[in-house]
């Protein structure tokens, strides 16, 4: 109904950065988890980091993924966001934290060389890309442009051997054929993560990593495929039949 229709329209402001701007400012820089907090997923993604690797955070928002990675004993973690309010919130909230760095940037565009970074990581911030989708079964040509553009730039981005880690609701079936494309040069494998009670509410996001330089499976890859392929053509319509008075008189009726 109604209510579908304008969904849209509300969602759109997710996009754009007054709307982050004029709530991060409202806000400050308290901390705010889109998908719970590190400890959640912490044992899916420890065995995926080493002490001394270069962390690029996507999207940080008031998160306190970075610093509480930071804790952890990662000490080199780079943050960006496109809202400057943010920024200057985080920066300001972790200003005793000097290994921490933070910059505005757009995650279309990177401004870091390529190879710059050990592991990307994001946590909810690729779903931005996709919150005007109103049918995930056809993902509009504009966001699956979109999301390609940022997943060159973390594949443009990360050395070999290194990783991309994105934990999102998602769901494999939508998410997977985004990540797997040939041109990222990565392979890519799921874990789910639930709330740990196991009980029927339990809610479950997904974690997925993908290596630069090792090969996705056949699967994966047909997936990747399926997502730029134009949508079937419909069967061609048979050859109109010679009309006669009848069916012109039918065919008046109908219209």
């Amino acid at each position: 109904g109604m209510e579908r229709r304008r969904a849209p329209a509300d969602s759109r402001r997710y996009g754009q950065r007054r709307f982050w701007d004029e709530r991060y400012r409202r806000e400050g820089a308290e901390p705010r988890e889109w998908l719970g907090g590190l400890s959640r997923f912490l044992p899916q993604l420890q065995p995926e980091l080493r002490p001394g690797d270069r962390i690029l955070v996507l999207g940080c928002g008031n998160s306190a993924l970075s610093h509480d990675l930071h804790q952890l004993g990662y000490p080199d973690v780079t943050s960006i966001d496109f809202s400057p309010a943010c920024i200057a919130a985080m920066r300001a909230r972790y200003a005793h934290c000097p290994g921490l760095c933070w910059a505005v940037m757009d995650i279309r565009a990177l401004a870091f060389p390529d190879a710059a970074f050990d592991v990307v990581l994001e946590k909810g911030t690729l779903d931005v890309l996709m919150v005007e989708e109103t049918d995930p079964w056809h993902v509009s040509p504009r966001a699956a442009a979109a999301m390609h553009r940022v997943l060159a730039e973390v594949s443009r981005v990360l050395r070999p051997g290194g990783c991309f880690i994105s934990i999102t609701f998602a769901q494999p079936h939508f998410r997977k054929p985004h990540y797997a494309q040939e041109a990222f040069g990565w392979s890519l494998r799921h874990v789910a993560c639930g709330d740990g009670d196991g009980g029927a509410g339990a809610f479950h996001y997904f974690l997925y990593v993908m290596r630069k330089g090792q090969p996705l499976d056949p699967a994966d890859l047909a997936l990747g495929r399926r997502l730029h392929q134009p949508p079937p053509a419909p069967a061609p319509l048979p050859p109109p039949a010679p009309p006669d008075d009848d069916e012109d008189y039918l065919l008046a009726i109908q219209l």
